[in-house]
């Protein structure tokens, strides 16, 4: 019988049929399809026709089309409903595809074709996308080592299967770290939390099997917790248990897993003749540099520090005033500033979050998408990976554009944070294809699901990225999307968030979950008026994280990242209080694979970004603007990667900003 996951997907808009499919089908489609790719890589390399574009470059960009099925359905499900076996599975493909494209790289005779065909480009005749696929195709393959020979070649490949390895086992292991710790709750332990926390805990604990209500380390839960419960002993527990994920010694323990990944990244880069791998990983970035990375944080660095050490004066003084004598301490900050919200902006969560049901929040990310791009968005009856799974056909003029899927709630099968990946990129070669989008998300379960005003930004955030890749309009999948640098992918996902914080967006869809009455408007005015409050806590936090990443690979790996952590924490002057967004036993963003790493401060460029574009339509007709929704497609949102970063943005805006913005955007200045 054919594999299912192998076979034509006879469902609504060709959607994996995951009803269909076994976890012991993936292995053998995955052997089927890499045979299948591995043929079709050796008929193009060995063509005894003369290179040209279409028998080399596009016929590189139509095969795979096997492997792409399998590796969208696998890794779709082992990031967000993982199982023992799937780990295993896991475990046991990560060292073979990073051989098998590392084969495929190291083919001299198909990178002969793609450099006799980049050598003789002038004369090709190509198309402008045609002429950016080839480059980025020829510069996959000279970054990917095609031209190294004997000895150091083979030490790529090794260096390769290493690090594909050593990235499976960090995400399992913190996945297992997070799955594992539960603080079990007594009902007086309950007391001063609010309804949500109390529900959203005891939904926790059926999960959990346990006999009542219990607090996980999903980020939906213990932040809250962190946030409102008058118990510092639990506090510190719960904090303790969050921040030691990775680190906790024995079998999921991540230190020496984190200082072999950065010794192995620096060997690979000095092969490919850089000095060290933030120099390599840069290249390719907008920034391109490790100064500009660095200068930009540092700028953002000070005036957070600044504006956190006065919040922490503030909360100490409350916490004398609670009788406890010691320092305020990072189990401290949440609650401490949760009061202090509540007292200088009179905004209390408890009376917030009836205001943000997930339901009306997922209604307003699509209200927004069909005012700015005239995007109409119907349910659809398909079977998905889990029960939780929702999925839409995304329509304009009545035409198909993509299909969207929402996974958005917190379990213990599925990894921490939120991302969005597209199961199938949108293409016009070698046939027309339309994407299919999916968004996961770790919110907690509720009757109704509520949200913080955090998670409702995290969801029109993924949303953002969603768009990027639904509005793609290109001919090649590998100029699709999100296919773009690391430092401007974030670009679409936070200019989406503004859109949440937009007046008249509120007022319609933060409606109460039980009266169904709108968000008074005094209490919208405190919404918007406290949106950046604690700033200098959050950017601290992450700043202090994208300078640590940054210092790990910018100059010789260090033998023990943990003492390079703690010594660029000293030097930089990091506040008691606060911890790392991401310390590095459980930097999944850096030590999950190579996405972020040399690269966690991109958020924070696309930030740059971002609050200088949503400035555009405030000086256009406003949010909306019919004009500036328009070149944003044109120019962004649509182009994928197709030119380069900085000239997309040039094209939208007509200039490059500066800092200004963004201090600004955060409070971090004087407006």
């Amino acid at each position: 019988m054919t594999n299912p996951i192998l076979a034509d997907w006879r469902t609504p808009f060709e959607i994996a049929p995951f009803a269909q499919i076994s976890d012991e089908d993936f292995a053998p489609a995955l052997e089927q399809a890499l045979a299948s790719h591995r043929a079709e890589i050796d008929a193009i390399a060995n063509d005894p026709d003369a290179p040209s574009f279409a028998n080399t470059v596009e016929a590189l960009e139509a095969s795979g089309e096997d492997l792409d099925k399998v590796l969208s359905v696998f890794f779709t499900v082992a990031g967000a409903d993982s199982n023992p076996t799937r780990e295993a599975l896991q475990r046991e493909f990560s060292p073979k595809l990073a051989a098998h494209y590392s084969e495929i790289s190291a083919n001299k005779a198909l990178f002969r074709r793609v450099a006799d065909l980049w050598e003789r480009r002038e004369e090709l005749d190509l198309t402008e996308e045609q002429q950016r696929v080839l480059m980025l195709t020829h510069r996959s393959f000279v970054r990917a080592g095609a031209a190294l020979e004997g000895a150091e070649e083979e030490r790529m490949k090794e260096i390769k299967a290493r690090l594909a390895s050593l990235g499976t086992a960090f995400t399992q292991n913190l996945l297992a770290d997070e799955r594992d710790w539960f603080m079990p709750l007594a009902e007086e332990d309950l007391a001063g939390l609010p309804d949500f926390v109390v529900d959203a805990a005891r939904a926790a604990g059926r999960e959990k099997g346990a006999e009542g209500p219990v607090v996980t380390l999903s980020r939906s839960l213990i932040v809250p917790f962190l946030q409102f419960s008058p118990r510092r002993d639990l506090r510190e527990k719960a904090y303790r248990a969050w921040a030691a994920r990775g680190a906790n010694g024995g079998a999921t323990d991540n230190r020496a897993i984190a200082a072999e990944i950065l010794k192995l990244r620096e060997e690979r880069a000095r092969l490919l003749g850089y000095d060290n791998f933030a120099e390599y990983k840069l290249e390719t970035e907008m920034a391109r540099t490790p100064d500009r990375v660095r200068d930009l944080l540092m700028q953002v660095w000070e005036p957070a520090k600044a504006r956190a050490e006065a919040d922490a004066e503030a909360m100490t003084e409350m916490l004398r005033a609670d009788g406890v004598n010691g320092p305020l301490e990072a189990w401290d900050w949440r609650y401490y500033a949760e009061k202090r919200r509540k007292a200088e902006h009179d905004l209390d969560e408890a009376a917030l979050k009836p205001y943000l049901q997930l339901e009306r929040m997922i209604e307003a990310s699509f209200a927004c998408a069909n005012r700015l791009f005239g995007l109409e968005f119907q349910p659809l009856d398909v079977d998905l990976f889990h029960p939780d799974c929702r999925a839409w056909e995304v329509t304009r003029e009545g035409k198909h554009v993509a299909v969207f899927i929402g996974d958005y709630f917190a379990r213990g099968s599925k990894r921490s944070g939120a991302w969005c990946s597209a199961m199938r990129q949108q293409a016009k070669f070698p046939k027309e294809q339309a994407p299919v989008v999916i968004n996961v998300c770790n919110f907690a379960k509720g009757e109704p699901a509520l949200l913080s005003y955090d998670d409702a930004r995290t969801l029109f955030h993924e949303f953002g990225h969603a768009l990027h890749q639904m509005l793609s309009n290109v001919t090649y999948e590998s100029i699709s999307g999100t296919s773009v640098a690391r430092d401007f992918v974030e670009l679409p996902s936070q200019l989406y968030e503004h859109w949440l914080e937009v007046p008249e967006v509120l007022s319609e869809f933060a409606t109460h979950a039980e009266t169904g009455a709108p968000m008074p408007q005094e209490m919208l005015d405190r919404v918007l008026k406290a949106a950046n409050f604690d700033q200098g806590f959050q950017t601290v936090e992450y700043v202090a994280s994208a300078l640590v990443d940054l210092a790990f690979h910018d100059g010789p790996a260090p033998a023990d990242p943990m003492a390079k952590q703690a010594e660029v924490l000293a030097g930089i002057g990091m506040p008691h209080a606060i911890g790392m967004r991401h310390a590095t036993p459980h930097f999944a963003h850096v030590f999950a694979g190579d996405g972020y790493s040399s690269g966690y401060y991109s958020y924070m460029w696309s930030e740059v970004m971002d609050a200088d574009a949503f400035a555009a339509f405030e000086e256009a007709g406003g949010p909306f603007d019919p004009e500036r929704a328009r070149a944003l497609e044109e120019n962004i949102l649509s182009t994928g990667g197709s030119k380069e970063a900085e000239e997309l943005y040039l094209a939208f805006r007509g200039r490059l900003p500066g800092v200004e913005a963004l201090l600004k955007g955060r409070g971090l200045v004087a407006a």
